[in-house]
């Protein structure tokens, strides 16, 4: 099967440098990364409420037994960002 051909012209810099950027930390080219990043886009993922739901009750029952007020959460929240 023979697959379409697309040139894009005029790609900001900046654009340009970020799809650079992300070929290179996912290992790819940036044409493959280009095609991620228009598959991300165009092709729409179902969520699936039941998968949701449960994601989060793990998360609550992994997190259940460290409690933290909104103090020490602020505190760690500026922390990483030093």
């Amino acid at each position: 099967m023979k697959m379409a051909t697309v040139t894009v012209k005029n790609i900001p810099n900046e654009l340009y440098e970020r799809l650079k950027s992300g070929a290179e930390i996912n290992r790819r080219s940036i044409n493959s990364e280009i095609i991620m990043c228009i598959e991300n886009t165009v092709i729409s993922r179902r969520l699936n409420p039941d998968e949701i739901l449960e994601n989060a009750r793990q998360l609550r029952r992994i997190t259940a037994g460290n409690p933290i007020n909104d103090a020490e959460f602020n505190l760690a929240k500026a922390e990483g960002r030093l």
